[in-house]
């Protein structure tokens, strides 16, 4: 049954070539039953132009179909995409590490698929789509390959953007041969998955004002019709939609059951995942046996699993660069910085400069270590890097999903450390405060306008309202409220710094020596001070990697 419904699909995909095949077999064995006939002179002085005919026919032939492929078969809209057959993706379902709440959904959408006949003795429908959302690179599209190899069916990935072109009608009339392949695909082998990769590219929801995204519009509105229109077709085609835009940005009628029926949220890897995903990947490469996966997994906290490779790929860069066998504690512990901090470069700066930013960095550094407990500071360094003269690394212990008022209010003091020191040492200060003010401005401004945080109670999300109908006397009374946590955090910062005036000449004489600090060192320098050594952040649920301040 199957083998037949093959045969005929093979023949309506391609029953122009095998017509046209056939007229030419006809008209050649016709063209020498005539030629045989002929006289003796005829059929010679007609083959001896044959050979200037045949050149005549073939550039005439070539520039119809030239002109038929363009204008007739879609030129622009024409769609060159070969399907995958599931079990060519070579992707398992065991390939897919982590992600346990979103395997579950999706492996009862391969069942659904498998399974589909005993869905409908139920009196249930068949799933029509499956969308995937979640943050870049946490393995929408590596699920998606595993539902295909999973379900065994033809796999037809595209991305979004691929349907939009400049030209009205391209993107409409490619979805059409979209889903028309498909479902010669789907009468031929059972079924058919489509995946749509950045759906958000066409799905988004759509404008109605003139000339308004005409063409993203039409796109859109093909693919809601192929996906549940009048046509009320019965083939077996599941889209699976990617995107890393929220659900609230996208169309609704593209979400509504029907069409996008089941909604897989894909997040980042929890510790556990994280250890898992580290363990996959440096059996790819030469590790050390003795590497503490467990302490890298607690120190890439919020890292995605493509973030997780890149550290792999490039401790194993820095192995090979200096000339190691194997890749070691110290060359992933780099690779974590070149990937959080970015390169570090040589810049030729002022002895002021360097000083003023020497000092800079020790009051993010000694604030990160004295208010803020949820941080561990792991590094501190003057050394330019990503257009910065220096950075403090101080990533998370834990993850945190959302923060309390005295959490927030930590990272205004953080940002806050570097302009304090400068002006306790210096009684001015530098341009290089300014990404910290704007860092510690955007916390203090959503406290007080967003978040009920303002000393005068206000409660409310006010930045839903548009700020010409708020009174000014009520935005001015906001902006005072935010206005008072700067200066409140930052006169708590200058009473620390001040209070700690030793230790901040000390680290800015390190740095300035040495000009980067790691962790044992930081640790080092507080002791001698007799300020207790904090947690140690390879024990406690720590690091998310991210630099926390830049100068």
């Amino acid at each position: 049954m199957m083998v037949r419904r093959r045969i005929q699909m093979f023949f309506r995909q391609h029953k122009v070539k095998i017509i046209l095949t056939l007229v030419v077999l006809i008209l050649l064995v016709l063209s020498v039953i005539g030629l045989m006939s002929l006289e003796s002179f005829y059929r010679k002085m007609t083959i001896a132009t044959m050979p200037v005919q045949f050149i005549m026919a073939g550039i005439h032939a070539g520039i119809f179909v030239f002109m038929y492929l363009t204008f007739m078969r879609g030129g622009f809209a024409k769609l060159d995409k070969a399907p995958i057959k599931g079990k060519d993706v070579s992707i398992s379902w065991s390939d897919v590490i982590g992600m346990h709440d979103a395997k579950q959904e999706a492996w009862e959408v391969v069942q659904l698929i498998k399974d589909r006949a005993n869905v409908r003795k139920m009196g249930g429908s068949v799933i029509k789509g499956l969308l995937m959302l979640g943050p870049p690179g946490c393995g929408k599209t590596y699920m998606a390959k595993a539902i295909a190899t999973e379900s065994d069916m033809p796999f037809i990935s595209m991305s979004g953007s691929e349907f939009v072109e400049i030209f009205v009608g391209v993107g409409a009339s490619r979805v059409r041969k979209l889903f028309q392949k498909a479902r010669d695909l789907a009468f031929g082998y059972g079924g058919c998955i489509i995946f749509i990769d950045e759906l958000d590219a066409i799905g988004r929801s759509r404008s109605f004002s003139f000339m308004g995204g005409q063409e993203t519009n039409s796109t859109l509105n093909q693919l809601l019709a192929e996906m549940d229109g009048l046509k009320g077709t019965d083939d077996n085609i599941v889209v699976i939609g990617a995107t890393n835009a929220h659900e609230q940005h996208m169309d609704q009628a593209l979400l509504r059951p029907g069409r996008f029926d089941r909604k897989i949220m894909v997040t980042n890897p929890s510790q556990d995942d994280r250890e898992e995903l580290f363990k996959f990947y440096l059996k790819k490469v030469k590790a050390e046996e003795q590497l503490d996966l467990g302490r890298l997994a607690r120190r890439a906290v919020g890292k995605s699993p493509a973030d997780i490779a890149n550290i792999v790929k490039e401790a194993a860069l820095i192995a090979t660069r200096n000339k190691k066998t194997a890749i070691g504690q110290k060359e992933i512990s780099e690779a974590f910085e070149r990937v959080d901090l970015g390169i570090k470069y040589r810049l030729t700066v002022t002895p002021r400069e360097k000083a003023m930013t020497a000092y800079h960095e020790s009051g993010h550094l000694i604030i990160n270590y004295l208010k803020a407990p949820s941080k561990t500071v792991f590094k501190a360094s003057i050394m330019p890097r990503r257009g910065t003269l220096g950075v403090v690394w101080a990533p998370e212990r834990e993850e945190l999903h959302s923060r309390s008022k005295e959490q927030l209010l930590e990272l205004i003091m953080v940002s806050l450390g570097g302009y304090a020191a400068e002006k306790v040492q210096y009684a001015t200060t530098s341009s290089g405060v300014t990404s910290d003010f704007a860092n510690s401005m955007e916390i203090a401004h959503n406290m007080v306008w967003k978040m009920g945080m303002g000393r005068n109670g206000f409660v409310g999300d006010y930045t839903v309202i548009p700020k010409e109908e708020i009174a000014e006397e009520f935005k001015l009374t906001l902006n005072k409220d935010t206005n008072h946590i700067m200066q409140e955090c930052l006169v708590e910062v200058e009473k620390v710094l001040v209070e700690n005036k030793a230790i901040l000449d000390r680290f800015a004489k390190e740095l300035l020596a040495r000009e980067e600090l790691e962790y044992d060192e930081i640790i080092a320098i507080f002791s001698e001070f007799g300020i207790k050594e904090q947690e140690d952040a390879y024990k406690a649920p720590s690091p998310q990697g991210e630099a926390d301040q830049k100068t």
